[in-house]
């Protein structure tokens, strides 16, 4: 590897050969390129998956009712499904050993809420203590609504960071002011964030003060749990799916739903849905492999072909160079060198370029599904590798037919 003169050798050959070699490098670092973006993409969307399963719990699973569309036990189809305080009492009493956290929700509707004299326009919501971390919310200042405030139908409020930037800018902090909910003042007593700005957009107050002060009676709109994780993803799911079934059932049993109707009462589970979404990841995954690997495969076969000529282009050489004594392995390792090199560069410039331009534009890329696309480098580094040790193989082959070239032949070569 440090004979001068055969390094002069390659740098000559390739300044007389300038525009065929930059064609050659360039197929094989536009294969690398391809393949580490594509690579970083696939990242990309496993991060896009990720963040967006932050927004709740892990483990968490969401019950919603929905319209019966057949006819069971004489029932009509077309019943709305309403979910109470016995619905989720009952089901987290049977299933108390396989949760983790539970609460019901209501939204809190056709209400004014004010803060002074300017109206605002968010989302009042009546949850249980243990909704924050059901939703994975942070809380920024102050606290969540606590058991007391549910015991005691407290007239009090959570609000978003959202809303704090929002309405209560003048002030130092919104904690100890109050707002009115129709009429009525609830004082905030803390400030949570979200991975999202909309999701900061909403007033939390205690589900038992939601349904007595504004008229909700027993009825709830969702009912959220957690589940406890398990030692591995697989079990988790399997333990999600578990409580899903179980859960489902009950809730048909208890608004006489027929088993198959699938409109009537709706089950959401975090874990089913993120593996659905990491197993489409990795196929996307592997299709980006594929592609890269074939775009890469067909620049070591364009340094295959390029060797080929080079070995015609220079029999009479190598005639000359096996009557002057000349090994088969020097034959060999003249135009193993040559195509090591090209490959080797090539490959690192395609790495380069592919690894900078992901590192420069990967963190402001934010679009559906897609977060900070970026790209493992010892496995890019592991690929450009491969790719030299391709090129080797690639070379060998045009390389051993230069060797077993008759010296008498390759005099006569015109």
């Amino acid at each position: 590897m440090l004979d001068i003169e055969r390094w002069q050798e390659i740098f000559d050959t390739i300044r007389k050969n300038k525009l065929r070699t930059f064609l050659t490098g360039l197929s094989v670092a536009s294969g690398i390129f391809i393949l580490v973006i594509l690579l970083g993409f696939g990242e990309g969307f496993k991060n896009g998956i990720e963040n967006e399963f932050a927004q709740d719990a892990a483990t968490s699973v969401w019950v919603w009712p929905g319209t019966t569309t057949k006819e069971f036990k004489g029932l009509n189809p077309g019943r709305v499904i309403e979910l109470r305080n016995s619905d989720y009492e009952y089901s987290s009493q049977l299933l108390n050993d396989q949760i983790e956290l539970s609460s019901p929700r209501i939204f809190v509707r056709n209400v004014s809420v004010n803060y002074g004299n300017e109206a605002l326009v968010y989302g009042v919501q009546g949850v249980s203590y243990q909704f924050q971390r059901i939703e994975n919310a942070t809380m920024s200042d102050g606290r969540f609504l606590n058991y007391q405030d549910e015991q005691n139908t407290a007239k009090v409020a959570v609000i978003g960071n959202k809303i704090a930037k929002d309405v209560f800018h003048e002030v130092d902090t919104p904690i100890g002011e109050f707002i009115d909910i129709s009429g009525i003042p609830f004082k905030i007593v803390g400030l949570f964030g979200e991975t999202e700005d909309r999701e900061e957009e909403r007033i939390f107050i205690p589900i038992t003060t939601a349904q007595r002060v504004f008229n909700g009676g027993d009825k709830v709109n969702n009912l959220a749990y957690t589940l406890p994780m398990a030692n591995d993803f697989d079990e988790a799911v399997a333990n999600s799916v578990k409580f899903k079934s179980t859960l489902l059932r009950n809730l048909q049993l208890a608004h006489t739903i027929a088993p198959d109707d699938t409109n009537a009462v709706f089950v959401w589970s975090a874990l089913e849905e993120a593996k659905r979404f990491y197993s489409l990841t990795d196929n996307i995954k592997l299709f980006f492999w594929f592609v890269g690997v074939c775009t890469i495969i067909a620049g070591v076969v364009g340094v295959s072909n390029i060797m080929l000529i080079v070995v015609r282009e220079r029999t009479k050489e190598i005639g000359i160079r096996k009557a002057l004594g000349a090994k088969p392995w020097s034959i060999v390792g003249m135009i193993l060198h040559e195509s090591v090199f090209i490959t080797a560069i090539s490959g690192f410039a395609g790495l380069i370029l592919s690894m900078g331009l992901l590192e420069i534009l990967g963190p402001h890329i934010e679009v559906d599904y897609v977060l900070n696309p970026s790209v493992n480098f010892q496995v890019a580094v592991s690929t450009v590798f491969v790719l030299i040790f391709a090129g080797a193989v690639a070379g060998f082959f045009p390389a051993w037919r230069a060797a077993n070239i008759h010296t008498i032949d390759a005099l006569r070569d015109e």
